[in-house]
């Protein structure tokens, strides 16, 4: 299917964005078409072709393999749901590097349905881009009480897993969250910070967590990359 050449979009942008489509629609599993064949389907140039390519590469979407051709790199991060950990250790579970990126951190009024889960009107929030091996794979965002989250600015958040500064630095020890998963779209806002079209399909994730004595400590709410990210349960029959 050809590009819109009356966009004022670039064709290698527009090229680039269909390939990454192709690839999160599973159209595209292990690797891309030969040069040749994204020319033909797209009606483009090779010139066109190679800068989208590069620009994927760059992105550490693709990866080129002289001889054998370009591959997808990205690697999908699985996630146990039957066990409590931090979004760092799933990564590290992996063989991967995780990383984050601090978007925001401040004082908000919450809407009236995070009011009845956090318990108060006011919270603090902290928004995070979650990455692995530098890909962003996520975003995060974290809602505590005031105090709390006045505790929690005065660290480095780019550096440092929100569960070990929860419990070695603030004395807080977690027990349980209650998990809710579901299917969603990025929002056009989100689509950015994680490279990505607008309208990808995402897996959305809300999650309360609570201390020792079943008291508030944090809710999320989650946006992850379906290509990056999946959960894995073991199912039993009961006899």
């Amino acid at each position: 299917m050809p590009l819109d050449y009356n966009n004022s979009i670039p064709l290698y942008v527009q090229l680039k964005e269909r390939i990454e489509k192709n690839i999160l629609n599973g159209k595209y599993e292990d690797k891309i078409p030969s040069e040749r064949e994204v020319m033909d389907e797209f009606y483009v140039s090779r010139s066109t072709v190679r800068q989208a390519i590069n620009e994927l590469v760059n992105d550490g979407v693709l990866e080129k393999r002289p001889g054998k051709g370009t591959f997808i790199s990205l690697k999908p991060i699985n996630d146990w749901l039957g066990s409590l950990s931090s979004t760092s250790e799933t990564i590290k579970r992996m063989g991967m590097e995780p990383g984050a990126k601090l978007i925001k951190a401040e004082q908000i009024t919450l809407p009236s349905h995070l009011q009845k889960i956090i318990g108060s009107p006011h919270a603090f929030h902290f928004k995070r881009i979650r990455f692995a091996n530098q890909t962003p794979i996520g975003i995060e965002n974290n809602y505590y009480s005031l105090e709390l989250g006045e505790k929690i600015n005065k660290f480095d958040l780019n550096n440092i897993t929100l569960y070990d500064l929860l419990e070695l630095k603030l004395g807080i020890h977690t027990k349980q969250a209650e998990q809710n998963i579901r299917a969603g779209k990025v929002s056009n806002e989100d689509a950015v910070l994680l490279n990505v079209p607008r309208n990808t399909a995402i897996l959305e994730v809300d999650r309360k967590l609570v201390d020792i004595n079943d008291r508030f400590v944090e809710f999320e709410q989650a946006f992850y990359r379906a290509d990056m990210y999946s959960f894995k349960i073991n199912l039993a029959r009961n006899n």
